[in-house]
């Protein structure tokens, strides 16, 4: 037994990285053949997803044309087959089994399995030929398919997704045996089958084709980017950024996981790639094993909601919201920031209350006025760069027509090569090792220029992404093509600038560094492809047998027709499933069930809640099930380096992750925090005051701001908090932001409505199964000459129903019908939007109430440093 105060030993290690293969890409390394297969399948399969992604199956080829398009549901049912077929290569059936070869039992599971699941692709004209009319053969298939894919799901993720998914299938046949609130009149096995298998409403649907066109790419990138060496060079960066404050440890660890999210879609493999190095440190400067372990875990499980990955689910919500992936990433942007800015000040914090210093710096410390001008002509002379290579590139398209690609090319790989020979006069990044008796910092300026070109492919992905607006999937294809590039080449490169020559050497070193990548980045995304597939499972079941409707009404009972009740019942139901569950899967399963509910349910009391707040408020619970007690996998991972206790790990994890656990309910009810319809000014605004309040909270959940506080200071930095985030709760008290009026108003050609004006218009009408329903729509009056003639330009004509408005008509794809609005339903009554002060002025007294709890807590912290140095 290694001893707890050495930190992670050589079996440590080794154990850390049993985790993170059991989890991520698979336990098992098998020899001779099947470790050939194994590797040549995992390398075949990125491959394959480079293929389709790239341009290249559609360029008309001398001789040959274009050859090798699929579509849709072909690469779909290939992507399966390849990610069933490996799942049975390198997931153990059990603890037990062996790790060092491949049964023949799994071989034939693996065959039949990977067959099961390209018969969409084997048999596709055949299957296009009978839709809703599977053979026998399709029925056989299909159930052995299903079963293998369970069996695969159990190995790779475990029991908790496979439970699930076969709950839901037998709900789908035993619908008439169900109780009465959730009975349905059932489906056979063939109506399954062709849902499920034959279709892409089931396990080949939304989720599965999100994984095969967009995640593959990016979670390759990400596994490129790491084999080049882009994780060690963001740590050391981190290090020597902040490792000289109090604390500084910690803070390092907070942003280079952050940073190592934007790479990585699993948190249990960004504990162990950043907590080997970091928790030992902070332990050095004082944190205790579980305070290190925790501040690990929140940092690494938040790399998850940081875009542009994070964790796979970002992709999702392009195609369930039905937004551009540019929108998603920019809504989901401002909370993952000051989700992160909160996290470094809870580590400060910790570090105040701990008296910590931070690590010794190498080198001379200039001044920080110095430091702050470099920060600014640094900052100046990035945008001088960004501006001359968007108007550069602007020129060089249209001048140069279809050569442009290639001299833009070229122009690139000139860069990345200048980059290269100015990283050449500074030494290789080493990682030091977080046991030494002496840890000095890396010098910043040496360890930012040392790696440079490790950048170069993210300005790309985000360039191809932000300023050309290429889909998500060729936008990482272009970025994995320069890391390609890089892994390749670097050594080389190195060798012949610094002059160290054997080129040949570090030629052969780079290309396997560039193989071992693909295969990681195929191993990784095992347990993705099956989650995505299985979950699908889930999705068609819930479309088959239209539980969702049940399930709103359901829902609506248990939280009393309440949207808070019903949101915190929601973030329950996704904590208790993410505990089981992989976070995309997770996500895929509460946003199929319950976000058109929050909606239904929201519209219902009289609150519009955007669709996009709902899936990342889902997305946000389902992460922190990572963090809970007593599943939480990141926890035991960072308990595994700290020597510390998992549960109290996991305990100290989710208090710093209370933070995360709040922002979810602010952004739904204020979705200023996404950045929704709101300008530039306003966004700059937000995110000043949102982080503001976000600090002000941590401190009260710390319970610790100048000093430890009062439990009086304590709720009033709670208040202070929620005006900030809130301030429209507290405006629309004091003047109500509507006028109130009955319906029939609306047919009084007294009433005048100003263009433009928005009306909130309580309908009572009929759901989909004609249940009576009320709910609020929210609709802006249109131009015309009076109010009728108004509405009649937004979309709705009104009639006069014995004194009640009842919609007579709504115009095809207009605003009202957008809204929600059709024939015969009632409007029972109006609401008016009339002026009202600016809600941002109640942040005038909400500060102002911080003045003197400042105050309070200086002249304590005075008084306590006055008696800490009598008694000295």
């Amino acid at each position: 037994m290694s001893d707890p105060k050495k930190g992670p030993s050589a079996i440590d290690e080794a154990g850390l990285q049993d985790m993170v293969a059991a989890t991520d890409s698979g336990a098992r390394n098998p020899l001779g053949f099947q470790k050939i297969l194994l590797l040549g399948t995992a390398l075949g399969w990125s491959l394959f997803q480079l293929w389709i992604a790239s341009p290249l199956p559609f360029y008309d080829w001398p001789l040959i044309g274009s050859f090798g398009v699929f579509n849709d549901t072909e690469a779909r049912s290939i992507h399966l087959a390849l990610a069933v077929f490996l799942a049975f290569l390198a997931y153990p059936a059990f603890d037990g089994s062996p790790r060092d070869r491949v049964p023949v039992m799994d071989l034939v599971l693996a065959v039949l399995g990977a067959f099961s699941a390209a018969y969409l692709f084997i048999f596709y004209v055949e299957l296009s030929t009978r839709p809703g009319a599977p053979l026998m053969q399709d029925i056989v298939v299909a159930c052995i398919g299903g079963v293998l894919l369970l069996e695969a799901t159990r190995r790779a993720l475990g029991p908790p997704l496979v439970v699930v998914a076969l709950v839901f299938l037998i709900y789908t046949f035993a619908g008439p045996y169900m109780p009465e609130i959730i009975a349905h009149k059932g489906a056979s096995l063939k109506q399954v089958v062709n849902h499920q298998w034959v279709t892409t409403e089931g396990v080949f649907g939304i989720a599965l084709g999100v994984s095969t066109s967009f995640v593959f790419l990016f979670v390759l990138f990400g596994a490129l980017l790491d084999k080049a060496g882009a994780g060690n060079y963001f740590i050391k960066v981190a290090f020597s950024l902040l490792g000289h404050m109090r604390g500084g440890p910690a803070k390092a660890a907070v942003v280079s996981s952050g940073m190592t999210g934007l790479i990585s879609g699993s948190s249990i493999a960004n504990v162990v790639t950043t907590g080997t190095f970091t928790i030992p440190m902070m332990k050095r400067v004082g944190f205790s094993a579980e305070k290190a372990g925790a501040v690990e875990v929140a940092s690494s499980v938040n790399g998850q909601i940081m875009p542009p990955v994070m964790g796979a689910a970002a992709f999702l919500m392009v195609e369930y919201v039905g937004l551009s992936y540019v929108e998603v990433i920019t809504h989901a942007f401002l909370p993952a920031l000051i989700s992160y800015i909160a996290l470094v000040y809870i580590v400060h914090l910790e570090a105040l209350k701990l008296g910590m210093e931070g690590l010794p710096r190498r080198g001379v410390v200039r001044p920080w006025q110095m430091r702050l001008m470099g920060l600014l002509l640094g900052f100046m002379g990035t945008a001088v760069v960004a501006f001359a290579v968007y108007f550069g590139i602007g020129w060089i398209k249209p001048l140069l027509g279809d050569a442009a690609g290639i001299v833009i090319a070229l122009l690139l790989f000139g860069v990345y090569v200048g980059l290269i020979r100015f990283a050449a006069g500074y030494p290789e990044l080493e990682l030091d090792d977080p046991e030494s008796e002496v840890v000095e910092l890396p010098e910043t300026g040496p360890t930012v220029k040392s790696g440079l070109h490790f950048i170069l492919p993210v300005v790309v992905l985000v360039w191809c992404l932000m300023v050309e607006r290429l889909s998500p999937g060729l936008s990482a294809f272009w970025a994995s093509v320069l890391m390609m590039v890089i892994l390749v080449t670097q050594r080389p490169l190195f060798a012949l600038f610094r002059k160290e020559g054997q080129l040949v050497a570090a030629c052969h070193a780079g290309f396997d560094q560039l193989i071992d990548g693909l295969i990681t980045g195929a191993r990784n995304m095992i347990g993705i492809g099956i989650a995505t597939a299985t979950a699908g499972i889930i999705v068609g079941a819930v479309s088959q047998t239209g539980v969702g409707s049940v399930l709103a009404d359901l829902v609506e009972v248990m939280s009393f027709g309440n949207l808070l009740l019903m949101l915190i019942l929601t973030a329950v139901l996704s904590l208790i499933l993410g505990m089981g569950l992989p976070t995309t899967a997770n996500y895929i399963v509460v946003s199929s069930l319950l976000a058109p509910v929050i909606v239904t349910l929201g519209q219902e009391s009289g609150l519009i809640v955007p669709l996009i707040a709902v899936h990342l408020f889902v997305f946000y619970f389902g992460i922190m099930a990572d963090v809970t007690p007593p599943v939480g996998l990141a926890s035991f991972a960072a308990a595994a380096v700290s020597g510390g206790d998992p549960i109290r790990t996991g305990f100290v994890a989710f208090f710093y992750s209370l933070r995360t656990a709040i922002l979810p309910f602010l952004f739904i009810f204020n979705t200023d925090l996404l950045l929704i319809n709101v300008d530039w000014p306003h966004g700059i605004m937000v995110f000043v005051i949102s982080t503001i309040g976000i600090l002000l909270f941590t401190a009260a959940t710390q319970g610790y701001f100048l000093v430890r506080s009062r439990v009086h200071e304590t709720l009033l930095l709670l208040l202070i908090a929620f005006s900030l985030f809130r301030p429209g709760f507290w405006m629309d008290r004091i003047v109500d932001p509507y006028e109130v009026r009955d319906g029939s108003a609306l047919l009084d050609e007294a009433l005048d409505i100003p263009s433009g004006t928005a009306l909130r218009l309580h309908i009572l009408g009929e759901d989909e199964i004609g249940n009576e329903r009320r709910f609020v729509v929210l609709l802006p009056a249109g131009e015309g000459d009076n109010t009728r003639d108004r509405l009649m330009d937004a979309g709705v004509e009104l009639m006069d129903d014995d004194g009640k408005a009842l919609v007579d008509g709504v115009n095809y794809d207009s605003r009202a019908e957008r809204a929600g609005l059709t024939f015969d339903q009632v409007i029972e009554r109006i609401e008016i939007a009339q002026p009202q002060p600016a809600k941002e002025l109640i942040f005038i007294p909400a500060l102002l109430l911080l003045v003197p709890l400042v105050m309070m807590q200086r002249r304590r912290r005075e008084t306590q440093a006055k008696g800490g140095t009598a008694k000295a």
